[in-house]
């Protein structure tokens, strides 16, 4: 009975695991290879949809964001997911209009880095705190979307676009947390945020 239910168990993180990955990855096939092949005219919606998973940093941040979230439980379990494209879209548009910030692409870096670790440690901060941090975080990753708009791109359609994306991105993250109600599960999670640290770092140095 006991061997049985440990692959019950494993079965349900594999299946888990797998269903958050295909949420990180929906709106990359075959949407970027469309993105790609008519770039000009998409109206700017594909090229906005298909950007955050295909950046790496801001793929792994925007995971992590519902991760954490998933880790705080309720309400930050919704506030953050909310939070990060909100503000993210304030970015876009500060991209946009050519408002500059220092250090975008290294901040970005920092955010994938320290998303990782408090998932690692499976940090508990106030809702207020931790919505206040990952609104920090979005504003460079909006910002960096907004100044890679492309020129023949409508500005609120590529920001729906990518606003959609982070969304997947942290239902993603969400449900990969789920995987929290088994203490194995935690491990993964923790292993998770570890791999985005190391992302996070990666990129920081590279």
């Amino acid at each position: 009975m006991k061997l049985l239910t440990a692959r019950h168990h494993r079965r349900i993180c594999a299946q888990r695991i797998l269903t958050a990955l295909l949420l990180a990855c929906i709106a990359a096939w075959p949407l970027a290879a469309l993105a790609h092949a008519d770039h000009a005219h998409d109206g700017g919606f594909l090229a906005g949809l298909v950007h955050p998973v295909l950046g790496v940093d801001h793929l792994v941040a925007m995971v992590a964001v519902g991760l954490w979230g998933a880790i705080l439980g309720a309400p930050a379990l919704w506030l953050l997911p909310v939070t990060f494209p909100l503000v993210m879209a304030v970015g876009g548009a500060l991209g946009v209009l050519g408002v500059p910030l220092i250090h975008v692409e290294p901040a970005i870096a920092v955010s994938a880095m320290a998303l990782g670790l408090l998932v690692a440690f499976m940090v508990r901060l106030p809702t207020a705190i931790s919505m206040v941090l990952v609104g920090l975080f979005a504003i460079f990753h909006g910002h960096a979307h907004g100044t890679e708009l492309p020129e023949a791109a409508n500005a609120f359609s590529y920001a729906l676009g990518f606003v959609i994306a982070t969304g997947l991105l942290h239902l993603a993250g969400i449900y990969l947390g789920t995987l929290l109600r088994w203490p194995s599960g935690a491990w993964i999670v923790r292993g998770c945020g570890v791999a985005v640290a190391l992302v996070g770092v990666a990129f920081l140095v590279i």
